[in-house]
């Protein structure tokens, strides 16, 4: 089975934004650099974070409900950009722009998106830089996810859905559809690089809003189980061997 590496994403605020890259450097055993690098922290999430913190940001991973995610707000999901000359970059359709350095800009960040925010869940009140990098797994994995299944979907759904709701990392192309689902265990070759693909990834309701819009266009959870029978699309994997990555490299599985 081969194909070739059609996208990369990167994702420095957890659910706030992302990027595409040309190329990325991986090591073993962590995650693609630089992507949730930095979290919204939540009212309710801030005593999880005060308990573990040190020189003021937290040193041990957290969990997803700490801190701003698409789930609950489905406007996050339009938020779109990233770095550009050592700033980030972030823009909504609805709400303008906001060009801020994250180590020091974090009260504007909030004041940002407080508007997109629900009055009615626990507030944002604090940007942090994570110790252990902010993913929804607390395993060092990187997501990877096929053009191929995404296509089939869409042509089942009849809409198309693009790449951005699932906030993936490495996009491929080339592999028939769902083949993903048959790799566990499998090590992947990327370039140089190895990455054993070690689970499914399920979905929340996240995935329901149009990242154009940030607004739900669908129920992507009962979708996929009425279709599949489960709500899972795209898997994780963990480098083995490290190395540069780039857009249309071979993936061999």
């Amino acid at each position: 089975m081969t194909a070739r590496l059609a996208l990369i994403r990167r994702h420095p605020i957890k659910s706030v934004g992302g990027e595409g890259l040309e190329q990325v450097t991986l090591q073993a055993a962590r995650r693609l650099p630089g992507d949730r690098e930095w979290a919204v922290l939540t009212g309710s999430g801030q005593h999880h974070a005060l308990a573990s913190e040190t020189d003021g940001q937290p040193d041990r991973w957290l969990p997803k409900s700490c801190f701003l995610r698409g789930v609950v707000s489905a406007d996050l999901q339009a938020v779109s950009g990233g770095w550009q000359d050592g700033r980030l970059h972030l823009t909504h359709p609805r709400h303008g722009s906001l060009d801020l350095d994250p180590a020091t800009d974090g009260d504007r960040l909030i004041d940002w998106l407080r508007p997109l925010w629900p009055a009615d869940a626990p507030p944002p009140v604090r940007l942090v830089r994570g110790a252990a990098i902010w993913t929804d797994q607390k395993w060092p994995w990187i997501s990877i996810l096929s053009y191929d299944s995404l296509r089939a979907l869409e042509g089942q759904v009849g809409q198309p859905l693009g790449t951005h709701r699932w906030r993936g990392n490495l996009w491929i192309d080339g592999w028939a559809p769902f083949a993903e689902r048959d790799l566990i265990g499998r090590i992947l070759q990327i370039g140089d690089v190895e990455l054993r693909v070690t689970d499914q990834i399920g979905r929340c309701a996240a995935t329901s809003a149009d990242t154009e819009t940030g607004q739900r266009d669908i129920d992507m959870v009962a979708t996929l189980d009425r279709l599949y029978g489960h709500t899972d699309f795209g898997v994780f994997a963990e480098v083995v061997t490290g190395g540069t990555i780039r857009l249309q490299d071979q993936v061999t599985a």
